[in-house]
């Protein structure tokens, strides 16, 4: 099963990356986490910014496999503490489907990426950084994936 990142956006900083890659490096076989990075669509001076993110929901959803459970990383989504996304990882790796999750870019998810997702997921009320939101998902996954396996890493 693969836990794949869609996000929004190809130039971050090289701390975003090494966010990410620390805690994908410590993802075990069964529940690799990667990371495939989306082109933003046009945006500036005289472009529609609805147009950018209708091209980048489309690409993203392209990116998502057809059979994939997707999850819609939204401000307005469902918060998981914990626990709840460690009941969800677990019901995830004994479905065996691989698991979408999709980052928008500066403006947002696109309605059909929203549309797609069985879960719209909250990481906080307030607006974060697209970049950011990648280093955060990947560490509640892998802080998912120790509360399963009753690894040390979290505590209570």
């Amino acid at each position: 099963m693969k836990l794949k990142i869609l996000a929004a956006g190809t130039r971050m900083p090289a701390w975003i990356r090494e966010g990410f890659e620390t805690y994908a490096a410590r993802m075990p076989r069964e529940c690799r986490l990667v990371l495939t990075e989306i082109p933003l669509g046009a945006r500036g001076k005289g472009k529609d910014p609805a147009r950018a993110m209708a091209d980048e929901g489309r690409r993203m959803l392209g990116a998502a496999g057809a059979g994939d459970e997707v999850v819609a990383l939204e401000v307005t989504g469902r918060a998981l503490d914990t626990p709840g996304l460690a009941r969800r990882l677990e019901g995830w790796l004994q479905g065996g489907r691989d698991i979408s999750f999709l980052i928008g870019g500066p403006d947002g998810l696109h309605s059909d990426c929203r549309d797609r997702a069985g879960l719209q997921w909250s990481l906080s009320p307030l607006t974060l950084p697209h970049g950011l939101v990648r280093i955060l998902v990947a560490e509640q996954l892998y802080r998912a994936w120790s509360v399963i396996h009753n690894h040390p890493y979290h505590r209570e």
